[in-house]
């Protein structure tokens, strides 16, 4: 009789954990790690897939159609070891009732190893139902990369603000942030309206992810697909700084990844120290996080501590992007003196030359990145700043010399022959 308890007891035990494993996928239940032995990093794509998504203003298709488009395509570029996780918001629910329409958050798809035709499956099935809970939605967003210690980043796509206050998905967020889980929020508007612009933003700003406008399919896919991808990269934490008017005042930077305001048409200063022999490399990006007017640019320029300028970046955009970066290489020649090593200070400048539209505020101003690398230069520096052609500056001289030559010896034939025909 005891026996026969124990097998019963056993079949049970047997049947409930083949339960659980069909109920919670092995990817999703333990923090895997890579071939380096770190934790996996872990993203979760939040979908608006409430009413409003049906409308069909994104390169002629509707909302939904470009969002259904771009997790096609960034499943299919997701980097093996990346565990990624899909969640709606307003996708079940067509009804009325706000109550239960701001519970309407579901995960379509678990936060685990990526099996990209289970996962393209689900998101064939989305039709914009209802509601837009994304209060709700990302508190639940936050739980399901719970545990583990790698990169976490929620990727949330929306058309409108949240339709469920007073839960404030801008409060969610600084809540999440203030728990110092590590967790970065990104988010995507799919309609260039200003207060859902402010709510995203704010959302973003929060956990200091990024917000980006998005009204183009491309754009759409190349934008996610950046953020999956930059959860698979090392963790670089940006480091705040405070540029100044003027070089005199300007912070110190070393190598590493810095983040500042800007407002419209100001400029900021930052120095570097350059030994002899070394490159700084450095670019910036300015993000146009409110509406502003179409054509702007952003410089970046090395100049000397004396006002010389050493080298420029700049780059130009006539509003069909949110971000516009550039960047510049200065090589600092090795002194002839072998014992001289006193390190040269560069300042470094950047200016933007955006706007802001009608009615929109100018501050706080946009953010900016700032990424500064100092590393060893090329055996000969100067060749590297030669012409701006590096090692094969000579080959055009060359090439020059070459073509100035044979024009003269084509112009004497030619001269000649005239001559001849003269005289016959």
């Amino acid at each position: 009789m005891i026996r026969t308890q124990r097998t019963a007891a056993g079949v049970c035990a047997l049947l409930a954990a083949l339960a659980a494993g069909i109920a919670f996928p092995a990817g999703a239940a333990a923090d895997e790690t890579d071939e380096t032995g770190q934790a996996a990093p872990k993203v979760e794509l939040v979908l608006d897939v409430s009413g409003s998504m049906r409308t069909a203003d994104i390169d002629g298709g509707t909302r939904m159609a470009a969002a259904k488009q771009a997790f096609n395509d960034v499943l299919d570029a997701t980097p093996e070891g990346v565990q990624l996780g899909i969640r709606t918001l307003g996708a079940n629910y067509a009804g009325n009732d706000k109550k239960t329409g701001c519970k309407d958050t579901a995960q379509l798809y678990p936060v685990s190893t990526l099996d990209r035709t289970e996962a393209k499956t689900a998101v064939a099935t989305l039709a914009p139902t209802g509601w837009t809970p994304i209060g709700p939605a990302l508190l639940k967003a936050a739980d399901d990369l719970q545990g583990g210690s790698g990169t976490r980043r929620i990727v949330l796509i929306s058309d409108g603000e949240d339709t469920c206050q007073p839960l404030d998905p801008c409060e969610v967020a600084r809540e999440i942030a203030a728990k110092g889980v590590g967790l970065t929020i990104d988010t995507l508007g799919l309609v260039p309206d200003a207060k859902t612009r402010d709510q995203l933003s704010c959302i973003a700003d929060a956990t200091g992810g990024t917000y980006t406008s998005v009204q183009h399919k491309e754009e759409l896919t190349d934008r996610v697909g950046q953020l999956v991808d930059r959860a698979a990269d090392p963790v670089v934490t940006p480091v705040a700084t405070d540029g100044s008017g003027q070089c005199s005042s300007a912070p110190a930077l070393k190598s590493g990844l810095y983040t500042d305001r800007e407002e419209f048409g100001q400029q900021r200063w930052y120095k570097v120290d350059v030994d002899p022999g070394q490159e700084l490399r450095a670019s910036v990006s300015v993000a146009a996080d409110r509406a502003v007017n179409p054509d702007y640019g952003v410089l970046v320029r090395a100049v000397t501590v004396h006002g010389r300028e050493i080298v420029r970046g700049e780059a130009s955009g006539t509003g069909r992007t949110d971000v516009i970066s550039t960047g510049l290489r200065y090589p600092k020649a090795e002194s002839d003196d072998d014992e001289d090593t006193t390190p040269e200070t560069v300042c470094l400048q950047v200016t933007n030359s955006f706007s802001a539209a009608s009615g929109v505020k100018t501050s706080p101003g946009m953010p900016v990145e700032l990424t500064v690398d100092v590393v060893d230069g090329p055996s000969k520096a100067s060749d590297v700043a030669s012409f701006g052609l590096g090692r094969g500056w000579w080959l055009l001289g060359a090439l020059v010399l070459a073509g100035f030559l044979a024009g003269l010896v084509w112009g004497w034939v030619s001269r000649w022959r005239v001559a001849v025909w003269r005289t016959n």
